[in-house]
């Protein structure tokens, strides 16, 4: 054992923070008068960042080159910051003290800026703080979607096949989970600017969380379904589905998968090609819908023009008051809240370095319904989005994203008339064979949350960017309950108890 293991190995020993195989360091900050936990604390060591989740709670994997004489340093809006070494935090839970609010000389001297003002020096200083070329970005992404299933009745008004009856629609509605959660982590580096759609992704490590009983009960819905249809139709029929005013055609034999004799083996050849170019496709459309969120997100950071929150380009449509003054760590920072006087989306507030005029974080939430339609019976309402931003320092002595979460919420209605018709191809005159008809009311509601943390940025080049070549040799491994051995090894966000706690109802069951 070298001399800076042994030395961490004794070290620990003595201390509560948790130190797991010598290679990552927990705690939980609370709030040293409430004792409720802190979330989004920026967490440094040796230049190198983290922050805590809704729970306060973060990890650090230690690399070889830390020693116990190296210094965490803990800094958060309103609260006294933290700087010492490793080996003298004693306990795994972290207290922090609310910072009395006074007037730094900074503040006192500088001129007396009205919130239009600060944005001006803050528009006018975006490229000295930030990176707004190509940046190659390190980068963990954690997506959570949780829906519920608010409504969902029928009623069957004619069904010409008697396997489908009201107890098989009523099996069928029973089969249908009322809520269900999907969770996937992301590892990769992100290679662009401020476009969505010049993003390139090269994933690292991918995994995804979900209760695939769920998932399996649907598959033998599908397999019921099928049955009943090819005993009861012609191959040579095709169905005629409508809902309202609105129908489409599909021909029969698309209803089925053609089945694979084992003992054909050009058949079974061909099918394993199949699945290998289902499984490729499977890659790219995960990582294209990876990239896609990704630069979504990006092309939102305020600082960018054509961002969803545009206070910054456009102030003049925003209602701006200079709310207060406070700490993030020793540095002082306006408060500056927001609310829309026209037709834009979102209130909040944004924390402006006194100093540079860097923004350093943002809170944001919508103001109203953000997108409503509603047309013969088919609704749809994004109802919510909310989160906030955090940027910090890099290596270089710019500001980067360090921190970015934004949780959206929508409800989705169908309220119409359903009609499926098998008529035939070869029946002369009336070709109608069968028919069932539903009247069918659902709605869903469903959100999904975003965790991003950005661990490195660098600046790249034009030529650097062109020869980037993406990586879409990756699928998320599949996890029945939270693995936390997973990620070991690699920088993540905390999961929150939700996540910790997962277990797929097959497990339970087992």
């Amino acid at each position: 054992m070298g001399k800076v293991a042994f030395a961490f190995t004794l070290i620990f020993l003595l201390l509560g923070i948790t130190y797991a195989n010598a290679q990552v360091l927990s705690a939980r900050i609370v709030d040293s008068t409430t004792s409720k936990p802190v979330p989004y604390v920026t967490v440094q060591l040796k230049k190198r960042g983290m922050i805590t989740n809704e729970e306060g709670r973060f990890s650090f994997r230690l690399e070889e080159s830390v020693q116990p004489s190296d210094s965490l340093f803990i800094s958060c809006i309103g609260y006294e910051s933290i700087g010492k070494p490793i080996s003298e935090f004693r306990e795994n839970i972290i207290y922090l003290s609310p910072k009395a609010i006074e007037l730094k000389e900074v503040i006192v001297s500088n001129k007396n800026y009205t919130p239009r003002e600060i944005l001006e020096e803050v528009k006018k200083n975006l490229e000295k703080n930030y990176h707004l070329e190509l940046t190659k970005k390190r980068l963990f992404l954690r997506e959570s979607y949780q829906q519920n299933i608010l409504k969902s009745d029928y009623v069957l008004k004619k069904s010409t096949i008697p396997a489908f009856n009201t107890n098989f629609l009523d099996s069928v509605n029973h089969t249908i989970p009322k809520n269900n959660s999907y969770y996937t982590e992301m590892l990769g580096d992100l290679y662009g600017g401020s476009k969505a759609k010049e993003q390139k992704l090269d994933i690292i490590k991918a995994s995804e969380l979900y209760d695939k009983s769920k998932t399996l009960d649907a598959e033998t819905l599908e397999k019921k379904f099928n049955s009943i249809v090819k005993e009861n139709i012609k191959t040579d029929s095709y169905f005629k589905i409508k809902s309202g005013l609105f129908g489409t055609k599909v021909d029969a034999d698309e209803l089925f998968e053609t089945e694979v004799d084992s003992s054909d083996v050009q058949a079974l050849n061909e099918h394993l090609k199949k699945t290998q170019e289902n499984e490729q496709e499977r890659k790219k459309f995960f990582a294209k819908y990876k990239r896609r969120t990704l630069g979504n997100l990006y092309k939102n950071l305020p600082i960018f023009k054509d961002s969803d929150y545009n206070v910054i380009f456009k102030p003049r449509r925003y209602m701006l008051t200079l709310e207060d003054y406070t700490y993030l760590g020793d540095d002082a920072v306006y408060v500056l809240r927001f609310e829309p006087e026209g037709s834009e989306n979102f209130k909040g507030r944004l924390y402006i370095n006194s100093d540079d005029f860097a923004i350093i974080r943002m809170d944001f939430e919508n103001v109203e319904t953000l997108r409503n339609f509603k047309l013969l019976g088919v609704s749809f309402s994004e109802y919510l989005a909310q989160g906030r931003m955090i940027f910090s320092k890099g290596k270089d002595g710019k500001y980067q994203l360090r921190y970015y979460e934004i949780t959206k919420g929508n409800r989705i209605g169908f309220k119409r008339p359903l009609k499926i018709i098998e008529k035939n191809k070869n029946v002369r005159g009336r070709r109608k064979q069968n028919e069932l008809s539903l009247k069918i009311d659902v709605a869903v509601s469903g959100k999904n949350r975003y965790e991003l943390v950005v661990f490195d940025v660098d600046p790249l080049s034009e030529t650097q960017y062109e020869n980037i070549k993406e990586n879409n040799s990756i699928l998320p491994t599949y996890m029945p309950n939270y693995d936390p051995e997973f990620w070991s090894g690699y920088d993540i966000i905390e999961p929150n108890t939700a996540i910790k706690e997962f277990v797929s109802e097959a497990e339970l069951e087992d």
